[in-house]
C-alpha cells in the first residue's frame, strides 16, 4: 500500500511546485519572433521604398533578412565552417546612427571610436554562432569581393535583448558589408 502511495505522493508534490510563484524555470515572456517579424518587415518595406540604396540586384530570404549586393564578387559563396572576413558599419534602420564598425575613420566620425580597439576586418567563422543570425544568412548569400547591404529584422539581430546602450530592443539592423574573402 506505501508503494503504490509514494508515486502519488511525489506526483502531488511535483504540482504543488509547479504553482510556485518563485519558480526558478519562469523567464519572463517568451519572445515573439513571428509578431516581431510581421512588424518589422512592415517597417523594413517602408525603408526600401524610400532609402537611395544603389543596387545591382535585391535578395529577400524567407527569414526576413534582405540583401542588397551593391556590387557582385567572384567565386564561390561560403558554406558552414567557412572563415569570413569583411569590413562593416553597423547601424539603426530608424535612427541611422552608427553603432559599430571595423572602420577607424567610421568609428572616429561617428563619436563610436574606442581608444584600445584594433580596428580591422572581422573575421567569423560562418554557421558557428559567434555573430547574429542575419550575418549568417546574409553572407551565404554573397560572393567574396561583394559589396551589399544587409538589413537584418529584429528576430535574426539582437532580438529584445537590453545588453547593449546602442542597441535599443527589437532594432532593424543595416550592414554596410565589404566582404573581402575566405578561408
Amino acid at each position: 500500500m506505501m508503494r503504490n502511495l509514494l508515486p502519488l505522493a511525489v506526483l502531488f508534490f511535483m504540482t504543488l511546485m509547479s504553482c510556485e510563484t518563485t519558480n526558478p524555470f519562469d523567464r519572463g515572456p517568451v519572445y515573439d519572433a513571428a509578431g516581431n517579424l510581421e512588424i518589422d518587415r512592415k517597417k523594413i518595406a517602408g525603408y526600401l521604398d524610400t532609402a537611395k540604396i544603389d543596387s545591382l540586384y535585391r535578395i529577400h530570404d524567407p527569414s526576413g533578412v534582405v540583401v542588397i549586393v551593391q556590387k557582385e564578387g567572384v567565386g564561390s559563396r561560403p558554406t558552414s565552417n567557412t572563415v569570413v572576413y569583411t569590413d562593416y558599419t553597423g547601424k539603426l534602420m530608424e535612427l541611422g546612427t552608427v553603432f559599430d564598425t571595423s572602420i577607424e575613420s567610421v568609428a572616429r566620425a561617428n563619436n563610436i571610436w574606442v581608444e584600445g580597439r584594433v580596428y580591422k576586418p572581422f573575421s567569423f567563422l560562418l554557421g558557428a554562432g559567434g555573430v547574429i543570425n542575419g550575418w549568417d544568412l546574409g553572407f551565404r548569400r554573397l560572393r567574396p569581393a561583394s559589396k551589399a547591404v544587409l538589413i537584418i529584422p529584429s528576430p535574426e539581430g539582437y532580438r529584445s535583448q537590453n545588453n547593449n546602450d546602442k542597441i535599443p530592443p527589437n532594432s532593424v539592423l543595416v550592414f554596410q558589408v565589404d566582404f573581402l574573402g575566405i578561408d
